[in-house]
């Protein structure tokens, strides 16, 4: 079984909070438990004994989630292994989930929840721009009916321009000019192929192109933590802790001989 190592610990301990009162639990030993409902997709209640009472688990898990500490780690673990300096091209995407019934009814004013419905049932969507198979850059959530162009607009603008224009791949549907006209604003080179209706349509690299593959291999990679796979939280803030502790891992494991 996957076990997170006390040297992969040490290397992001300084981004957790210090303990108060009597702390039965390492945090070692709660990030194994945390990789385990990850993976497995189980409910908290199920969680083996070995790893200790599921509430008190599942009790700083939240309080971590909540209080962004995996969005920190993160982006630490992506700046410490140059992730964006190393990228050669982004590639920009996203991929739908399932929601399980569990993941619904939760009241607006407990925070919000990027839910969908279309024809089968309720979705989100995760939008991630990517830099390989196993490296993501950053991401963001939506409900699953809402369209990936305006999506990926939002999601590049929160980035910083780029020093050193790289080429970003994008399948048609970011092909629009706005789409295209943010990201090279941004310092990207957008290579996407035209629609088949476009009037002027453009050149592109075929050969560049065919490495958009990577960000499906990296949907691939992510959804193999099966919480992930399925949306079982019925808060995005809960939610996104999942996933940026999913993409976390999946940094150790690039960067760990």
């Amino acid at each position: 079984m996957k076990q997170i190592t006390q040297a992969q610990y040490d290397e992001i301990s300084h981004c957790f909070p210090t303990h108060r009162g009597n702390v039965t639990l390492a945090n070692l030993h709660v990030l194994n438990a945390l990789l385990y409902v990850a993976e497995n997709g189980c409910k908290w209640r199920a969680l083996p004994s070995g790893y200790g009472d599921w509430h008190t688990v599942y009790t700083r898990v939240s309080r971590w989630f909540k209080d962004g500490v995996w969005a920190m780690v993160f982006a630490e673990l992506r700046a410490r292994h140059g992730v964006e300096i190393r990228v050669e091209a982004f590639a920009l995407d996203s991929t739908t989930v399932k929601v399980h019934p569990d993941g619904a009814g939760a009241l607006r004013r407990h925070g919000p929840q990027s839910l969908g419905r279309s024809r089968g049932g309720l979705t989100t969507k995760i939008h991630v721009l990517g830099a390989n198979d196993r490296e993501a850059v950053d991401f963001s959530l939506s409900a699953g009916n809402a369209h990936d162009d305006p999506q990926g607009r939002a999601l590049l603008s929160r980035r910083d321009r780029l020093e050193t224009p790289k080429p970003l791949l994008m399948d048609k549907a970011y092909e629009g000019d706005e789409m295209r006209r943010v990201a090279r604003k941004l310092g990207y080179k957008p290579t996407v192929p035209p629609r088949a209706n476009r009037k002027k349509p453009w050149r592109f690299s075929k050969k560049l192109y065919r490495r958009r593959n990577e960000i499906e291999r990296l949907f691939r990679n992510l959804k193999s933590f099966r919480r992930i796979f399925t949306r079982y939280d019925k808060l995005d803030v809960i939610y996104r802790g999942f996933i940026f502790f999913a993409l976390s891992v999946m940094l150790f494991c690039v960067n760990t001989p």
